[in-house]
């Protein structure tokens, strides 16, 4: 039963976890998302925490006059008005760190089966055509000696950096601003990036700055020898750039994670066989995924019995009282 009387929203669907961990302590509110929140004034006053998996809908704010915290579940939070919540002193946490090394394991694996064809090798064997037409094709690509650039190196992309190291691969990467602490080298522009190296992973967060910054022009750098993988957000790439690029072998194969209208992939990406497509799982183990559940549970415990989130994002750093 609950201890207090506490009320925590969760809009739609979330892990589990984190409604069993937040119903011992507090009264969970579950809802449909939509335009108008579907609870009564009354009760709407009682809400003072909300752990949300995907989008929180701008226009509750408003209505949840005792809101205090929102428990984001993932890395990226641009499905909740950032800025709102810091107009009104709302604490916004994510769950950073908790699943880096799950996301660049995916990607290592993504990027090895889109380079050595290795689920359409595995398919091949279970279609019995190893028997009847002898040994699989030999993959027309290789990881040895690539040139890997990677868009964006924040925890995620930095995990990945490491990775690749113990594949005798040369690394590069293009941020912002470059950073202190890596060896890499740092190109002042994603077209400069693109430009020098022959493998690109996009790994960069939903923002102004990053919609459809993988575009045409990109992939024309990249090049005939170039592989593209995009582990970080589908809105990061202009996909039917992506798929004439595939079309007309502007460049040689990639491999995606995310997509711009999930769950909806575009018709012209699944006919190309040289290209690995995957329902974004970078971060979809049980480990993981309760590890994630465990942290948006803890932030929402700590800021009622502590009056500090363990991980507020930058836009949120508030302490209650």
């Amino acid at each position: 039963m609950p201890q207090s009387d506490i009320a925590i929203l969760i809009p739609g669907q979330i892990n589990r976890r984190v409604t069993e961990r937040l119903e011992a302590r507090y009264t969970v509110i579950p809802v449909e998302r939509g335009a108008t929140l579907p609870l009564d004034a009354a009760t709407a006053a009682t809400v003072r925490g909300a752990a949300v998996s995907g989008s929180f809908p701008t226009g509750w704010f408003d209505a949840l006059p005792n809101l205090e915290i929102i428990g984001n579940f993932g890395v990226g939070y641009d499905g909740v008005d950032v800025r709102a919540a810091a107009e009104r002193k709302i604490v916004v946490t994510n769950t950073p760190d908790v699943l880096n090394d799950e996301v660049a394991d995916t990607t290592i694996g993504l990027l090895l089966n889109t380079l050595r064809r290795l689920p359409q090798a595995e398919n091949y064997l279970r279609a019995g055509r190893w028997v009847a037409e002898g040994a699989f094709p030999l993959s027309p690509l290789s990881l040895r000696s690539r040139h890997v650039g990677l868009f964006g190196l924040g925890r995620i992309g930095l995990e990945i950096a490491r990775r690749l190291e113990a594949f005798k691969v040369k690394v590069s990467y293009h941020t912002r601003t470059p950073r202190t602490d890596v060896a890499y080298d740092h190109f002042a522009s994603l077209a400069a990036l693109a430009e020098a190296v022959d493998t690109l992973i996009c790994i960069v967060p939903k923002t102004v700055e990053t919609h459809k910054a993988v575009d045409a022009a990109i992939f024309r750098a990249l090049g005939a020898n170039g592989v593209f993988i995009n582990v970080g957000r589908g809105w990061s790439v202009d996909e039917e750039a992506l798929a004439a690029a595939l079309a007309d072998k502007t460049i040689a194969a990639a491999g995606l994670d995310v997509f711009y209208d999930e769950p909806n992939v575009p018709e012209a990406l699944l006919g190309f066989d040289n290209v690995s497509l995957l329902p974004h799982v970078a971060s979809a183990s049980v480990p993981t995924r309760q590890a994630m559940a465990d942290l948006v549970a803890d932030n929402i415990l700590d800021w009622f019995d502590k009056g500090a989130a363990r991980t507020p994002v930058p836009e949120t750093p508030f302490r209650s009282g």
